[in-house]
């Protein structure tokens, strides 16, 4: 099966059980501390997450599967290139996994063809495909399927692969046998806790999502919370602080597939510019990408918040002028939450520049 995976672009696959009934209680702490913040879904869909045999009934086995994504071009030192990217105020980032297709589309099309070869190979089957789609605990059955360990930002690290990889899975109703799970090797470092801006990791493996830049440009619809936003930088769209900042990154392996090689305008690009993008042209840009599923008005909101630090950070009038007429342009907006953040942004050009 490993030789089919690779074959269809996937880097490793694992195999574990359904009983994963050690991680509830974890999973109902976390909830009760209000750490999903907005994410609604987390809360109504409760223990079903850690029970796989209630969401499909008749599952028995879980099939894991691991699949690369930094784009096919990645040069050996892109963490030293990303980290270089926070230090241009006036240049947006996008995380890196956003910057291609979809991996929704990409995985679960690859997902179902396996589960069909598999199928040719033993008969009928029985199966149900995910990737970041249903109540199901990704992460702790790819840990627990060998895939790699929790690492201390909660996500899943190997050895040889780093963490900059999508997670997918098959629900069987065929009896595999199990591979073993790996032990961690994070051991004393800190970097990803220390790393964050927004100090979002309590703890190893203790994550609150509110203060998350990813939930906060991604998952939250509503207004980012005054003290955060000079926190964001001039990350518009998810944040990879803490992948890049891991040592084990440096393993971390470029994809074989085109899917995931960045597209234009969404990589080195202005703030000012990409803020001028009108719906039309948002919609056209992010068509088949995950971008497109927060919608223009909270791209803009996104945007103005890391226009308002490039302007707090720019050094003279000169640098200014180019981010204050794009903000003005959208002063105007009909939607209520982006003229705020206009509005913040705005005013950030009479706050002192930061050093």
């Amino acid at each position: 099966m490993q030789e089919w995976a690779r074959e269809m672009g996937f880097s490793q696959i694992g195999v574990t059980g359904v009983d994963l009934s050690s991680a509830e209680a974890g999973l109902i702490a976390w909830l009760a501390q209000g750490f999903h913040g907005e994410m609604h879904y987390m809360a109504a869909h409760g223990l079903r997450r850690a029970r796989p045999a209630e969401l499909v009934p008749g599952t028995v086995s879980v099939l894991t599967a691991r699949m690369d994504y930094l784009p096919r071009d990645t040069p050996p030192d892109w963490q030293a290139r990303e980290t270089a990217r926070l230090h241009r105020p006036g240049e947006a980032i996008v995380s890196v996994y956003a910057r291609g297709r979809d991996y929704h589309k990409v995985l679960r099309s690859r997902l179902q063809r396996l589960a069909e070869r598999i199928a040719e190979e033993v008969g009928p089957l029985g199966h149900r495909v995910f990737t970041d789609s249903a109540p199901v605990l990704e992460a702790e059955l790819a840990a627990r399927s060998g895939q790699g360990w929790r690492g201390k930002h909660t996500l899943v690290l190997d050895r040889a692969g780093g963490s900059m990889f999508f997670l997918g899975e098959i629900y069987l109703d065929l009896a595999l046998p199990p591979t073993e799970p790996v032990s961690a090797h994070c051991g004393s470092c800190q970097a990803c806790i220390t790393v964050c801006p927004t100090q979002a990791i309590l703890a190893p493996g203790r994550l609150d999502a509110r203060r998350c830049i990813s939930y906060l440009t991604i998952e939250h619809a509503g207004p980012i919370p005054l003290e955060l936003r000079p926190l964001i930088g001039n990350r518009i769209y998810g944040c990879d602080d803490c992948q890049v900042s891991c040592p084990w990154n440096k393993y971390a392996r470029p994809s074989t597939l085109a899917d995931f090689d960045a597209r234009p305008g969404l990589q080195g690009e202005p703030l000012a510019a990409l803020i001028g993008w009108s719906e039309a042209e948002f919609l056209r840009r992010t068509e088949g990408g995950p971008i497109r599923r927060i919608g223009h008005a909270r791209w803009l909101r996104n945007l103005a918040v890391g226009l308002g630090n490039a302007l707090r950070a720019a050094p003279d009038e000169a640098a200014r002028a180019p981010l204050l007429a794009a903000l003005q342009a959208q002063s105007g907006h009909a939607d209520e939450v982006v003229r705020e953040h206009v509005a913040w942004a705005l005013a950030q050009a009479s706050e002192p520049a930061q050093q």
